[in-house]
């Protein structure tokens, strides 16, 4: 841990205060500047739009795989013939290596020979060939929908095992006093589920906010910066400008993020739980 870990976190802690560039490779020298870093990269021009995608893309990603998560396990609680193959299938785009699903998707939403757009003008529902990701309005869009199908399966999964642990009693006696259907879901299920939607809800923020490799086999952040988050905007200042004492103040601003959001989330859960 302290090695693959704690000395990387460190050491980009460490690079968001120099000046790192290439050659302090070759002469290990990296001057002290201060918040010189964080200053640069926060008054950009690019920095306000990444940092609204990132919102845009983190709340649409986690409400979609939540709701759509939620909704699958609720359905598969109760056993039918193949209930157990079709739960394995969910986990597919789950177990699918991100750069092969980002290769796939890049294929089935290209404008001109892509399979969605073939099948919606076959069908007559989307003619001119939208640009998913090419077009500057929806290009987002898709991607977030992306993010949406691979993340389905952890929500499902957790939120299937969770439901597991509701005994089927409280159910009974809870249709004994009317409670059925939405009521059943609201005065049983969701209360006693609500841990296990804390951590869902945590670990996709802290997950889905740092997201980068799909983003980049789909749209490397454009058209026209469309795309481009947080995440996206570090990778490219560090690896393609090669100014990794800002790559590392994005970095560590997203860390920041991360942390802010999981203890301000649990902690008002568990004073709602206290409550």
């Amino acid at each position: 841990m302290l090695a693959f870990f704690g000395y990387p976190v460190a050491k980009n802690f460490a690079m968001a205060f120099q000046k790192y560039t290439t050659s302090t490779f070759y002469t290990g020298e990296a001057p002290w500047v201060g918040l010189a870093n964080y200053q640069a990269v926060v008054t950009s021009s690019l920095f306000s739009k990444a940092m609204l995608n990132t919102v845009l893309f983190t709340v649409g990603s986690i409400a979609g795989q939540f709701v759509i998560g939620l909704a699958l396990a609720v359905f598969f609680r109760r056993r039918f013939p193949l209930s157990g193959l079709l739960r394995s299938l969910l986990l597919l785009p789950w177990l699918i290596p991100l750069i092969v699903s980002g290769a796939v998707w890049r294929w089935i939403l290209d404008k001109d020979n892509g399979a969605l757009n073939r099948f919606l003008d076959a069908v007559h529902l989307a003619p001119g060939h939208p640009g998913w990701l090419t077009s500057t309005s929806l290009a987002l869009v898709a991607v977030i929908l992306v993010n949406i199908w691979i993340g389905i399966p952890f929500n499902s999964t957790i939120l299937y095992g969770g439901l597991q642990d509701i005994p089927e009693e409280l159910y009974e006696a809870a249709a004994l006093d009317g409670a059925t259907g939405w009521k059943s879901f609201r005065y049983v299920t969701w209360p006693l589920l609500r841990p296990v939607v804390s951590v869902v809800l945590v670990l996709g923020v802290v997950y889905t906010i740092k997201v980068l490799d799909l983003i980049l086999g789909l749209t490397n952040g454009g058209p026209a910066n469309a795309t481009e988050t947080i995440a996206t905007q570090s990778y490219h200042l560090s690896f393609q400008q090669f100014d990794f004492g800002q790559g590392a103040a994005l970095s560590n601003i997203l860390i920041a993020i991360s942390l802010l959001f999981a203890v301000f989330y649990l902690h008002a859960n568990r004073r709602a739980v206290d409550e």
